[in-house]
């Protein structure tokens, strides 16, 4: 994944441009980047790509604890609907 997929509408990279920028904005503009990815977007993979850009460079910015904790949640579970979600071992 490229940058500029992971990063789409370069939220991520304005956030370690915002001095004094708290902990709390950080997980609100996480929220506001995630949903910028595309649905099928591999979400993990899009923080790994932002974070060797721009939290290696900077490790005590609240942005990276944000990210390094993002990397540390469980994925999502999929959606079954329709059949699927009605027959066992579909």
């Amino acid at each position: 994944m490229r940058l500029d997929e992971a990063d789409p509408k370069g939220l991520v990279r304005e956030s370690y441009r915002i001095e004094g920028i708290t902990l709390g904005e950080c997980k609100s503009i996480l929220v506001d980047w995630a949903l910028s990815l595309p649905v099928d977007a591999p979400m993990k993979e899009a923080i790994r790509v932002v974070m060797a850009e721009y939290a290696l460079g900077a490790p005590d910015h609240p942005m990276s604890k944000v990210l390094e904790e993002g990397l540390m949640a469980p994925e999502a579970p999929k959606r079954r609907g329709g059949r699927a979600a009605r027959v066992s071992g579909v």
